[in-house]
């Protein structure tokens, strides 16, 4: 059976934990832009880099099964109070154009890879497991949006949820061809970061259905 004899309790190292921080932080930041785009306070700066910074992977740690990863570790709130801080009184010219996109995609593959192996190391099998990767790199970006009013990524056939995904499959596949974690976890991420990086750039887009144009007469 795919993956049935990996040794999963070995998964999460420096470098999981590494993408799992980096993912947590980059998130936070962006939480913070969105903030900072309704010039809102710092309380609400706080806040909306919380919800990001934790929302995907509290979704996973309860589907899971596992301990809420910020309730029993403090690092990473303190990671999240750093980039709010950074964000609160550096220049806003820093923070124009697509910035916030480009730290979105940073977060997205590397988070959705550490969800995947957290996942994996809780017995969640391989397809499910990547699934849940993709939870924790996109759930935490759809509550930010909510918050601040804007139309979700999710909703935009802009390539987003399939940079994800291919990370957390690739990430999986690797494993399965017994690839050191530490080198499937690198080449998934920055495969997907890839994908990603292309879509900002390029305006990369996946087909919508008809064209868009029959969908409200469903």
């Amino acid at each position: 059976m795919f993956l049935a004899n990996f040794p999963t309790e070995d998964l999460i190292g420096p470098i999981l934990l590494a993408l799992n921080i980096l993912g947590i932080a980059v998130f936070a930041a962006t939480g913070a832009l969105a903030a900072a785009r309704k010039g809102q306070t710092i309380v609400t700066f706080i806040f909306f880099a919380l919800v990001t910074g934790v929302g995907g992977g509290t979704i996973r740690d309860l589907l899971i099964g596992a301990p809420v990863f910020w309730i029993i570790d403090q690092t990473m709130l303190i990671s999240i109070f750093a980039m709010v801080a950074i964000i609160w009184i550096t220049p806003a010219k820093w923070w124009r154009g697509k910035m916030m996109d480009w730290l979105d995609a940073i977060g997205l593959v590397a988070y959705s890879v550490y969800g995947t192996a957290k996942s994996l190391q809780y017995g969640v099998p391989p397809i499910p497991a990547a699934m849940m990767g993709v939870i924790t790199a996109c759930a935490g970006g759809i509550i930010r949006d909510v918050l601040a009013g804007v139309p979700s990524i999710v909703l935009r056939p802009e390539v987003y949820v399939t940079a994800a995904a291919l990370s957390t499959g690739m990430f999986v596949i690797f494993l399965s061809f017994n690839m050191l974690t530490p080198v499937a976890a690198v080449v998934a991420a920055l495969f997907g970061f890839f994908v990603r990086a292309a879509a900002i750039r390029y305006g990369l887009a996946l087909p919508s259905y008809r064209g868009g144009k029959d969908a409200e007469a469903i």
